[in-house]
């Protein structure tokens, strides 16, 4: 058998075969360029939704506790808001089986957004004590009240749990016949029309404040006990208002518990650990038609309501948008003239009397970013030395700034005492996160070459002087005695 030689390929496969393996370089660079392209979509993707969770320093978990599905449509605006927010909104009933705080002995949810039922009670996975330890775990709530229904006594028990008294008539609610709408409550006056809170006193930040009207209807009353620092008012009713159950008749005076500024329709408490709780009176503020309504005060004209901005404001210092501080670099050092090395930053130990420099770096919070915190008007932001007690308590002042925080700083001398003595920042103010920085250092005597010397030491020139006096003295006393010998007796005796 013979052995023909195969015949040569056809041109077109040569062709393709050698195209081929002259683009072999050009198709790795092409799956070069399509990697690179996918890890920089991939990047964007993570920084964008970075961006998107860090519209809450806390997270975006929301759960939204509702009685009926058909109220959820009232909210629509406040739901659009949140979510264009960043906020993943879930929704559920008080009484579903699906509905639980926590998963795996962590929260399941970030904050917790609680309307108010039409039954008695808020199931048995929202108990107060459930609640309790969500905010244990750093949750932040907003309760929702409404003087619509009765008040159950579930959440009473709850509020007790803060020092919030609600009203002993849970179908109360707040009534003034001077600051009411009279397009839709001409006869009851249970809307009441007040403007935006001011700042709670001058030495705190204003986080609600801002211009228009709120309109605030069927307000269900709350009162704020005095044995408690953490709870705040937002919104307090005007002068002229009061509560009584309008199924009955007109009350005396006898039967008014609370009148004026004792009736609270917003409050806000912020735990030890800066967990937020915040009380809306009257839920449906928050509706639709109540965002964009137009009212009118007796002897005014029609203006719109400013419910939607407020609501912002409340939502987002609740769910820590907002008066959120964190504390940067700690720093602390013998004051020199020049620029301080990374080793003399923070030392472990210093010398009484010694000039010595704190400074601690503050941001804030505000929406999505860090910004430099500024301390108000009228408030200090202050460092204590303190042993057992504060042997000194300054004043820090702004000495720099950056784009995202500010740097407070102190000169001050070591007490003339040693020991075991710590930097303490303890900072709490209302609506604002709070601030504990403690660092300790040891405070050591003079060493022994550390002491003056008596000539440098003014007080000491009088008992130098008496010392060098008395060795003068005693030495004059030698000489004269050595060189000052006695008379010879020039009488002789007789034999």
């Amino acid at each position: 058998m013979y052995n023909f030689p195969s015949p040569p390929p056809p041109p077109h496969l040569c062709h393709s075969f050698f195209a081929s393996s002259y683009s072999i370089p050009e198709a790795q660079s092409a799956r070069r360029n399509s990697f690179m392209m996918r890890w920089c979509l991939a990047l964007l993707l993570c920084c964008f939704l970075a961006v998107v969770n860090a519209l809450s320093s806390s997270g975006s978990r929301l759960l939204v506790v509702l009685d009926e599905s058909a109220e959820k449509s009232a909210y629509s605006t406040l739901w659009s808001d949140l979510k264009e927010r960043g906020y993943d909104i879930s929704f559920e009933t008080p009484k579903s089986n699906s509905l639980s705080l926590f998963q795996h002995g962590e929260r399941a949810y970030d904050h917790l957004l609680i309307l108010p039922p039409k039954s008695k009670g808020l199931g048995p996975n929202l108990t107060p004590k459930n609640v309790l330890d969500f905010m244990g775990q750093d949750g932040n709530i907003i309760l929702a009240l409404s003087g619509k229904s009765s008040t159950s006594s579930a959440i009473s028990s709850l509020l007790l749990e803060f020092d919030i008294h609600l009203s002993n008539d849970r179908s109360a609610v707040v009534i003034d016949h001077f600051n009411y709408d009279t397009v839709s409550a001409a006869e009851k006056h249970d809307v009441l029309l007040l403007n935006r809170p001011e700042a709670l006193r001058s030495d705190v930040k204003a986080f609600f404040d801002g211009e228009g009207v709120l309109a605030l209807p069927r307000v269900a009353p709350q009162t704020l006990g005095n044995t408690s620092p953490l709870v705040s008012p937002v919104l307090q009713a005007p002068a002229t208002a009061y509560a009584y159950n309008p199924k009955e008749e007109i009350p005396s005076a006898e039967d008014i518990e609370a009148t004026g500024s004792q009736l609270n329709i917003v409050s806000a408490l912020q735990s030890r650990n800066s967990a937020r709780l915040t009380i809306l009176g009257s839920v449906e503020a928050l509706e639709d038609k109540w965002f964009s309504a137009s009212v009118k005060a007796p002897n005014g004209k029609k203006i719109s309501t400013a419910n939607r901005e407020f609501a912002k404001q409340l939502t987002a210092w609740t769910f820590k948008e907002t008066g959120v501080l964190k504390v940067g670099k700690v720093e602390h050092h013998l004051a020199t003239d020049g620029e301080v090395s990374a080793d003399d930053l923070n030392p472990t130990i210093y010398r009484i009397k010694n000039e010595t420099v704190f400074s601690i770096e503050l941001s804030e919070y505000a929406y999505d970013k860090w910004v430099p915190y500024e301390v108000p008007a009228g408030d200090e932001l202050q460092l204590e030395f303190t042993m057992l007690s504060p042997f000194h308590r300054l004043a820090l002042q702004p000495t720099k700034k950056t784009e995202t925080s500010t740097i407070y700083s102190v000169q001050f001398v070591t007490p003339d005492q040693h020991g075991i003595f710590s930097f303490r920042v303890n900072y709490k103010r209302p609506f604002l996160t709070n601030i504990e920085e403690k660092h300790e250092v040891t405070v050591r005597h003079f060493a022994h070459d550390e002491y003056p010397r008596s000539w440098a030491i003014s007080g000491g020139w009088v008992w130098i002087a008496g010392l060098w006096s008395v060795i003068g003295g005693f030495l004059a006393f030698v000489i004269v005695w050595l060189y000052s010998a006695p008379a010879a007796d020039k009488t002789k005796k007789m034999q």
